[in-house]
């Protein structure tokens, strides 16, 4: 990378309002503010600011989250600047400013890892449904911290949700829907609905879309279907997001499994 580079998008996910990704050498932040949250994570390096009178710092293990409308810098506290990693979240996603002001910085391993997970969902084209899903528990634990630790309340399984929300997706396979399209119609919060699909069927809502989807796409494949068609047929971004989890989960392209499929039947 040159010495410094940046790249900004905002993705069709809601409650983000623009990921960006910067790396910097030389760069320093004056004193400003932004209105919404600053999720903010470190790559290479070592990010220091200051935030509420105090000095604070970010690093390869740690989760920073800035609130809105509080003045804060940065620059970089290592030789050869830094590589960072930014969500900012609409300032309605979360509560709690002043409680952020004193402890901006997060060392929450598992908070750490899912924040990793989501920047890969949001790099990825047509996977704004496993980032929204993953966005969803990453603001109950960033809301949890904000409420200063609570002992998290003994919460009882709901597996009818979980079934309702499923068969939503069953009926919409192709189309797809929004968690918040789901939580509007089962009356339940997005993320109550992620938290409960995957403690009743053992794994997230966008994988049980995707896995749903892929076998879609081995019966459109075995039926005569181009990956070009069945890519669209079945529900994913192009051929390419087709091609990704296909391989995933088949453990072959849909090009060699429609041919191995035409091979059979010659047989």
């Amino acid at each position: 990378m040159s010495a410094e580079s940046t790249v900004a998008w905002r993705p069709d996910v809601e409650g983000i309002a623009e990921v960006f990704r910067a790396h910097f050498e030389e760069h320093a932040y004056p004193m400003h503010t932004h209105d919404v949250w600053t999720l903010l994570t470190v790559d290479r390096g070592r990010i220091g600011y200051e935030l509420g009178g105090e000095r604070c710092d970010s690093t390869t293990r740690s989760v920073t989250l800035l609130p809105p409308h509080v003045a804060h810098d940065g620059h970089s506290l290592t030789a050869g600047g830094f590589d960072k990693r930014v969500i900012y979240l609409e300032s309605r996603m979360l509560t709690g400013v002043g409680r952020a002001v004193g402890r901006p910085t997060l060392l929450d391993g598992p908070l750490r890892r899912r924040v990793d997970r989501l920047n890969g969902a949001l790099t990825a084209p047509g996977e704004e449904f496993e980032a929204a899903s993953r966005l969803a528990l990453i603001l109950e634990r960033l809301q949890w911290h904000l409420d200063g630790n609570p002992q998290p309340p003994e919460m009882p399984r709901n597996r009818s949700v979980a079934h309702a929300f499923r068969d939503l997706l069953d009926g919409r396979v192709r189309e797809g829907m929004t968690l918040e399209e789901a939580g509007r119609r089962l009356y339940v919060d997005p993320t109550h609905l992620v938290r409960e699909f995957s403690r009743e069927f053992g794994l997230p809502p966008h994988r049980y879309l995707i896995g749903r989807r892929v076998e879609l796409a081995r019966g459109m494949l075995l039926a005569g279907g181009t990956p070009a068609e069945v890519s669209v047929e079945a529900g994913f971004h192009d051929q390419s997001h087709l091609n990704r989890h296909f391989k995933s989960m088949v453990g072959t392209t849909p090009g060699r499994y429609a041919r191995s499929g035409g091979t059979a039947a010659r047989r």
